[in-house]
Parts: C-alpha cells; sequence; structure tokens
C-alpha cells in the first residue's frame, strides 16, 4: 500500500491510499492520519479512489482514525471511495459515519 500525505493552506490534510487497505496495511493508514492531525491539520480527506481491496481491518482504521480526528476537533471524510470500498461501506452501513465526497473541496469547502 502506498500512502501520500498533501497538506492544503486551508488546514485540511489529503491523505491518498492505493493498494489494499487490510490488516497488513492498516496500523500505517492509522500512522499517517494522526501525524498530519499533529502536524495542525485537524480535518483529514482520505482519497480512496486507487484503494483496491478494505477489508474490516481497514476499516477499522478508518473508523479508529474518525475518532481520534474528532478527539483532536476536526473531522475525516472520505473521496471518491473505489467501488469494492463503497461496497463495503454500504454493507457494513458505514457509509452514514463515514461520509463520501467527489473531491477535497467539496468534502471541506473553503473560501
Amino acid at each position: 500500500m502506498d500512502i501520500t500525505v498533501v497538506h492544503h493552506p486551508f488546514g485540511v490534510a489529503e491523505v491518498g491510499v492505493a493498494g489494499r487497505l487490510n490488516m497488513v496495511t492498516a496500523a500505517r493508514l492509522r500512522e499517517a492520519i494522526q501525524g498530519a492531525v499533529d502536524d495542525h491539520h485537524p480535518n483529514v480527506a482520505v482519497d480512496m479512489s486507487r484503494v483496491v481491496f478494505l477489508d474490516s481491518s481497514g476499516l477499522g482504521a478508518l473508523i479508529a482514525s474518525l475518532k481520534a480526528v474528532r478527539a483532536s476537533g476536526g473531522d475525516l471524510r472520505l473521496v471518491r471511495p473505489a467501488e469494492q470500498a463503497q461496497l463495503v461501506l454500504e454493507l457494513t452501513n458505514m457509509g452514514s459515519v463515514l461520509a463520501s465526497f467527489d473531491s477535497v473541496d467539496a468534502a471541506f469547502p473553503h473560501d
């Protein structure tokens, strides 16, 4: 799994995930998101357009990260979940907890 982090000037960190988000890689995602929050980017947009596989451990990492981000006064939103990831979100009813958007700007509008 590849993870990229782009810090936007309006306090949003865009965390890009490519590959498999599973038991083996979930901790790396949590660390990347926590690092963004620690770098004073309280809002995190997770770009999941290149996630080819999401399992329960990956979903757990997203939920744990959501809780951590909210505890820091921010929010976590998903951007363009790939087809398989979107299916997992729908089947687990987590789509209502982890909001999805078409872009980072749509997830966190700014002036």
